[in-house]
């Protein structure tokens, strides 16, 4: 090997090289990294809060087998969940991520809880990964109880269940069938002993969805189970494994209460009011590949400062890149965000962002929208 101080011209090279190397591994490394460590927690009750609003937590209160979640900036994933428990009885937990409060644990900044009849709407997405080689429901809760409490178990729990796996069935028995939200569900009503339980089941699999958790809420207080003096406490979305369950993931969650309106047939802010806002969404398709031309209208009398515009991808369709918006994350429950040289929707205007995609089988556009968490219609 020559001695580098006796070749300038070797060693300049050499220099150059190692030099060129360092910013490549330095890109590399930047490109790949996570923009901040991702949380492991295997904590019996362990928590960890993301993006500032929602709390993660572990819940593992049915077994003594080791059970691992991993908080992502969107969600969380199952890392490790030993053990099962019988399908005929309750389930091993409830890795979930909630708004609002669980046992005395609430998520930073919630509106809840709050009086059933001073909420307008609760708009919602949520994105789900699944695997086979385990016995679960994916489990959306959302809790209602006659006090304003933020401790122990309310009275009421409802359930929606977007995918069960295995031999397993909800508390109670099955009462028929209900349309709600858009969607046929199985209705199933029974107790456990604690609370009230009732469960509304997707006869298939539902990877993602935007909703009124409301309408959920008011189809209870329809069938006796609740009152609308009661308040809505938590709102929840995870899975029940009774055995296994690694793998599984929330990839995204969001959820919004907005408070101030009553649900009187003929309140302004009751049903029937015109959306606040429109949305249109333009597409351009091509075997494997599209873009999406999105332009949102304020239709209020106030302008939208800090616009945000969640709605849910279908499944197999992902974000390359977008323009005049930051689309996050990639697939699933999603989030356009305003750039901020420009965050504001005057009263009566719009404004257009657009993203590349790819998808894969047969292509669909998403089939809701909220502005700041208000239900737009599309146009």
């Amino acid at each position: 090997m020559p001695r580098l101080r006796h070749h300038p011209r070797t060693l300049r090279a050499v220099s150059a090289a190692l030099l060129t190397a360092l910013a490549a591994l330095a890109a590399m490394l930047t490109a790949t990294a996570p923009a901040q460590a991702d949380t492991t927690i295997c904590e019996e009750f362990g928590s960890t809060v993301i993006q500032g609003r929602y709390v993660v937590q572990n819940n593992r209160w049915g077994t003594g087998a080791t059970q691992c979640v991993t908080a992502t900036d969107s969600g969380f994933r199952v890392t490790q969940a030993d053990g099962s428990v019988p399908t005929n009885g309750a389930p091993k937990s409830y890795p979930s991520v909630f708004n609002g409060c669980h046992y005395t644990n609430c998520s930073p900044g919630t509106a809840l809880p709050a009086r059933i009849s001073g909420i307008s709407s609760a708009p919602s997405s949520i994105s789900y990964s699944y695997v086979n080689n385990a016995v679960y429901n994916a489990s959306y809760d959302i809790w209602l109880d006659p006090t304003p409490r933020t401790d122990g178990v309310n009275r009421t729990e409802i359930m929606i269940w977007f995918n069960r796996v295995g031999p397993i069935q909800p508390i109670g028995s099955q009462v028929g069938t209900a349309n709600v939200a858009g969607r046929t569900w199985e209705v199933w009503s029974g107790g456990n002993g604690t609370n009230d339980v009732l469960s509304f089941v997707a006869p298939s699999a539902i990877g993602s969805w935007s909703f009124d958790v409301m309408d959920f809420v008011r189809e209870t207080v329809a069938r006796g189970m609740a009152g609308n003096d009661w308040y809505l406490t938590s709102i929840q979305a995870g899975f029940e494994p009774w055995q296994n369950g690694a793998g599984l993931a929330v990839n995204s969650f969001s959820s919004t209460v907005n408070t101030g309106g009553s649900q009187n047939p003929g309140d302004p802010n009751g049903p029937g009011t015109p959306a606040a806002c429109t949305v249109s969404y333009t597409t351009n398709v091509w075997p494997g590949g599209f873009t999406a031309n999105v332009t949102v209208t304020n239709n209020g009398s106030a302008p939208v400062d800090g616009w945000r515009l969640g709605f849910s991808l279908p499944p197999g369709q992902s974000v390359v890149h977008a323009w005049n918006a930051s689309v996050t994350p990639s697939s699933g429950a999603v989030t356009a965000t305003a750039p901020a040289d420009n965050p504001r929707i005057a009263a009566g205007g719009s404004q257009t962002f657009g993203f590349q995609g790819t998808y894969s089988g047969s292509f669909a556009q998403p089939d809701a929208f909220q502005l700041n968490g208000t239900s737009c219609r599309t146009a």
